[in-house]
């Protein structure tokens, strides 16, 4: 049980995150709508949390994909949900702030 929560609420190790970003994994900020468009890292796409369900179809065949938001708790959420619905292949990049700092890194 602790091995789950673990792993459900934190984040990836960052080389593995930024490993990630250089190997052009998909990049998902689950942050609404407002939250976005007021701020995001480079070359990612926004599917808020509640619609994770409804477009599992745009995770498919991705070799990588991070998942972030503010906080890291909504990202942690999502990579939940998509392995329950068996995408295995996601790591929980925390926020979208740690992620830009990483990608300006590269």
């Amino acid at each position: 049980m602790f091995d789950f929560l673990k792993n459900m609420f934190s984040g990836a190790d960052q080389s593995e995150i930024k490993n990630a970003i250089n190997e052009g994994a998909f990049l998902v900020d689950v942050r609404n709508p407002d939250e976005f468009a007021s701020g995001h890292a480079k070359n990612t796409i926004n599917i808020p949390l509640g619609d994770i369900q409804k477009k599992l179809d745009e995770f498919k065949n991705k070799k990588l994909i991070v998942v972030f938001c503010r906080s890291g708790n909504r990202s942690a959420q999502a990579k939940s949900i998509l392995e329950q619905n068996g995408i295995k292949n996601v790591l929980n990049g925390g926020t979208w702030n740690a992620i830009k700092s990483l990608q300006d890194e590269a």
